[in-house]
């Protein structure tokens, strides 16, 4: 053991307490983003110098056993840990805009490279396809093919159009488009009483849409008929803080996170409300999960600890000067 040893942890304290410095200033510079999780540092020591090593009592119990006699290296980052505790959910009044309250993320794909990643920021638009999409143009993962035909026919001499409900059934990209026409989910059973234009010209038409706890999207049409175009599915992990952060709001390492009820999601097993998942609420947005004081808190704790690391390192350095003296 030497005085190089004393510099060596004050240097680790460095080094760790400045990543701990990282981790605290990320957090407070995302206190605004939505659906952001914070991170909190965990230190351990360094390998100790073994000076003695430790021996049991002699036998036939006469004398005393002997401790071990060690002098530790310093410290080190033991791990950077997500939170993933529940954030504040806010009002927005965009139906688009989506929480989770509970448990669970929402899963998204990036269709140009065929990868998938999941999120607690429900920010969504709808595109100019028509599909429910992030910011950065990922598609919305659940059931997607809910749809409704017409039938149209002469009641009374009154068009009427009776309607027929397939409820959605296979995941994939939600869509929240609607549109029918003759050969498109709307027929003309009039016998000639109204031409295909007078049909289609008064045809039902989407009218708005609803997102319910279920994560069911309930189309509302003109006809004053209803039906479920499709289903949010959420995606749960045995172990959320595997997951990696992709930026965005984005994570990835699914597979790594263990994902509950399987890598595909499944109608049974990721409906929300269901499976220890939580429910979906439209209409607002979870913020950020950092908790300001807390976080100003242990910024001073950390500072104080990266300077007193500082100050082991500069009494050393007054040591080793001293001793280096000894010789004038």
């Amino acid at each position: 053991m030497s005085l190089s040893d004393s510099l060596s942890s004050g240097v680790s304290a460095l080094r760790s307490f400045e990543k701990g410095l990282s981790v605290i200033g990320n957090n407070i510079a995302n206190v605004l983003t939505t659906g952001f999780k914070g991170s909190t540092t965990t230190y351990s020591d360094n390998f100790s110098t073994l000076l003695r090593q430790a021996t049991p009592s002699p036998a036939g119990g006469i004398g005393s056993n002997t401790p071990a006699q060690q002098i530790g290296t310093g410290v080190q980052v033991a791990g950077v840990n997500g939170n993933f505790t529940q954030g504040t959910l806010s009002p927005t009044g965009k139906p688009t805009d989506l929480g989770i309250s509970g448990n669970g993320f929402f899963r998204v794909h990036d269709s140009v490279n065929n990868v998938d990643y999941v999120t607690r920021a429900g920010d969504f638009r709808a595109d100019d396809q028509g599909f429910l999409v992030t910011n950065d143009g990922f598609r919305l993962q659940g059931l997607s093919n809910g749809a409704v035909t017409f039938d149209a026919t002469v009641v009374d001499g009154v068009l009427t159009y009776t309607p027929t409900v397939t409820p959605p059934s296979s995941v994939g990209d939600i869509k929240l488009d609607f549109d029918i026409g003759i050969g498109n989910g709307l027929t003309n059973s009039t016998g000639g009483l109204f031409t295909d234009a007078e049909v289609e010209a008064n045809r039902p038409t989407l009218q708005s849409y609803s997102f319910d706890q279920q994560g069911n999207i309930v189309m509302s049409l003109s006809s004053g008929d209803s039906f479920v175009r499709g289903q949010i599915l959420l995606q749960n992990f045995s172990d959320p803080t595997a997951l990696t952060r992709e930026g965005s709001n984005l994570f990835s390492g699914l597979a790594s996170a263990g994902p509950i009820g399987g890598a595909s999601l499944t109608a049974g097993a990721n409906g929300p409300g269901s499976n220890g998942l939580g429910h979906i609420q439209s209409g607002a947005l979870e913020l950020s999960n950092v908790d300001l004081s807390e976080q100003f808190a242990e910024l001073i704790t950390t500072q104080r600890a990266f300077q007193a690391g500082s100050r082991i390192i500069t009494v050393s350095d007054t040591v080793l000067e001293d001793v280096i003296n000894l010789k004038r």
